[in-house]
């Protein structure tokens, strides 16, 4: 563990190149225009070279890069199809793949944590990982009492390298923004910091995983493994068997596939609050399995959910007001919404808006509630945010001036991943009936 300062430095140069070569790529692209090409071929030129250079970088490294690059993948059902579409593939491995970490260093860990005796609980365990994610990595094993069992393990170091990544992570602003049209990624790394020290003691998790399997342990869709041991930097479950992950079903599900899936998915987000006080707050495809049916089918198998390392913490649930609002939204008059959206906070006493506006900017949100079954996809995804971050739209100034109070900062985040995720299965939900059972004070009918 001794060039832990050493990789640090490499990693912190990798990510300081990227504004550099955005700069540089800027430049070639002005001796282009200058060469006689048009401006709209040399901006598509350096956002598909800043493309390729950003989510290669970050699917390289562990840490906060990695964290930064599993959000974005969750969003680019929203970003333009010529920019995401020659990297679709490089995000998707972000969701389920990162470098392993020696059999050896597993090992040490486990010592440390468990005890010197760590192996007469853990009788058998694999050497490769099984998966990886931004701070640890998974193996399978065998528990003493003959349960199979996941074995988390966090990269020694792993605190280091994701706090001094999301740092430099947020000075990237520049180089993020003509790839992502407008989205600002200072707000969700700033964010993922105030996570941070949370997301890396595993007792926390272990305790929020323990909570959501108790809650689900007769659920008849959903299976969430239940904690076997934990310590601040391993964590043990029972061990999930599924058949793929929703990036599978993504890549090539069936149509009846991604219905289903997506309706099990919204309703494991919106039924969670109520049964366990958290939100599971890392929507991201390699945290939800496919587990086969009693006869091995996976058509209309149950959804297994895994990684409870990032979640919203929700005494009684979701906030009322959340319900109530949406509601308005949906049936009432854009100045109702205005009246509602000012007694929670949303606007600001002495701030002044169009409650048309107001309205038109919220209602790609309200627009799933609106039909008995509504269809995401990512062409509607890609026009939500085109709406919301074209600054020649007129409701792109409704933007600037909402206050999203601290609480639903989180929630907000969550829903605008669970979107991606059903944009990119393409899902057909019964959105509104999942809202109605699930989403307290929202009703449209």
């Amino acid at each position: 563990m001794t060039d832990l300062p050493r990789k640090a430095a490499a990693r912190t140069a990798r990510l300081a190149a990227l504004p550099l070569g955005y700069a540089g790529r800027s430049a070639l692209g002005l001796g282009k225009r200058l060469g006689g090409k048009s401006a709209d071929e040399v901006l598509t030129d350096v956002q598909q070279r800043t493309a390729e250079q950003l989510f290669r970088t970050l699917g390289e490294l562990k840490g906060g890069a990695m964290k930064l690059g599993q959000a974005l993948s969750v969003l680019e059902a929203g970003l333009p199809e010529q920019l995401v579409g020659p990297y679709r593939a490089e995000l998707a491995r972000l969701q389920d793949a990162a470098p392993p970490m020696p059999t050896a260093t597993v090992r040490q860990v486990l010592a440390a944590e468990l005890g010197e005796d760590w192996g007469t609980r853990l009788v058998q365990l694999d050497g490769g990982p099984s998966a990886a994610a931004s701070i640890g990595q998974v193996h399978r094993g065998r528990w003493h009492d003959g349960r199979d069992v996941a074995v988390k393990v966090q990269y020694p170091g792993a605190g280091e390298a994701l706090l001094s990544d999301l740092r430099q992570l947020a000075r990237l602003g520049r180089t993020m923004a003509p790839i992502l049209q407008g989205m600002d990624i200072k707000p969700l790394v700033a964010e993922l910091q105030e996570r941070a020290a949370e997301e890396l003691d595993y007792t926390l998790e272990a305790q929020a995983q323990h909570a959501f399997a108790q809650a689900f342990a007769d659920d008849p869709d959903i299976v969430v493994p239940d904690v076997v041991e934990a310590g601040p930097t391993v964590l043990v479950t029972e061990w999930l068997e599924s058949a793929s992950s929703l990036a599978a079903v993504i890549e090539g599900g069936s149509q009846a596939q991604r219905d289903h899936y997506g309706e099990l998915f919204s309703r494991f987000l919106f039924a969670s609050p109520a049964r366990t006080g958290m939100l599971h707050a890392d929507p991201h495809p390699g945290n939800f399995r496919v587990v086969p049916g009693p006869d091995g089918d996976t058509e209309r198998g149950r959804l297994g959910v895994l990684d409870f390392g990032a979640v919203a913490r929700l005494d009684g649930g979701f906030p009322p007001a959340m319900g109530r609002l949406l509601s308005i939204a949906a049936t009432s008059t854009p100045e109702d919404l205005v009246e509602g959206l000012r007694a929670e906070g949303f606007i600001k006493d002495k701030v002044s808006v169009d409650p048309q506006l107001v309205a038109d900017y919220l209602m790609p949100f309200v627009e799933p509630t609106l039909e008995e079954r509504f269809r995401f996809s990512r062409a509607w995804m890609r026009g939500v945010f085109a709406k919301i971050n074209d600054p020649r739209d007129p409701a792109y100034t409704v933007g600037l001036k909402l206050n999203l109070p601290p609480s639903y900062l989180l929630i907000h985040r969550t829903w605008l991943g669970g979107l991606g995720i059903l944009c990119q299965l393409e899902a057909e939900a019964p959105f509104r009936e999942i809202l109605t059972e699930e989403l307290p004070g929202f009703s449209v009918g």
